[in-house]
């Protein structure tokens, strides 16, 4: 009796810990994320941008946007959005394959941003987190100092006390392949 018991803690016991460790998966890109990118996420795979109705892949650092009835992939903004200040444009995180699929889900959710002044940009972020970002302004500083070594950057263990707009129910947007919120909001 008491090796069936054992056998059943250990059984159990090995079955919650691979599962702890399956829901403990973090991806983290702050070094890839642009300067002008919204202070406050750990990941963005995408930004969808309101004030251009387009999206900016964070990791291949191109804008995805409408051209001729077709989405096309390109380094810049057509000419007509050319002027936008992307460190002052609302950006909302998607954390989603192929955004732009759904794109009049993110229009009608998300059109209303448009002329928003309201988040943070990473440049101006005094979160030593971002300091990892080679354009940051504070990078070579942060790098310089031979008293810091890489594992002092990002600190997972940190909540996120000064992250611009968190709250306002729109910050990650991962779904799954029923369209409905697979990573839900944070």
């Amino acid at each position: 009796m008491k090796k069936q018991i054992v056998l059943i803690a250990i059984v159990f016991a090995a079955f919650f810990s691979n599962a702890a460790t399956a829901q403990v998966s973090l991806r983290i890109n702050l070094g890839v994320q642009p300067i002008w990118g919204p202070v406050g996420y750990e990941q963005a795979d995408y930004y969808y941008l309101p004030d251009a109705d387009a999206y900016y892949d964070v990791n291949a650092r191109k804008y995805i946007y409408l051209e001729n009835g077709g989405w096309v992939i390109r380094g810049e903004l057509p000419q007509q959005y050319r002027g936008i200040d992307m460190y002052n444009v609302h950006k909302v995180v998607i954390n989603e394959r192929d955004p732009w699929r759904r794109n009049d889900y993110y229009r009608a959710q998300f059109g209303g941003y448009r002329g928003k002044h309201d988040q943070q940009p990473i440049r101006d972020s005094r979160d030593q987190r971002y300091y990892e970002n080679p354009q940051h302004p504070q990078h070579a500083q942060w790098h310089g100092n031979p008293g810091r070594g890489h594992e002092d950057h990002g600190n997972p263990g940190r909540g996120h006390e000064d992250h611009g707009d968190k709250g306002q129910g729109h910050e990650d947007h991962g779904h799954d392949d029923h369209g409905q919120g697979g990573e839900g909001h944070r």
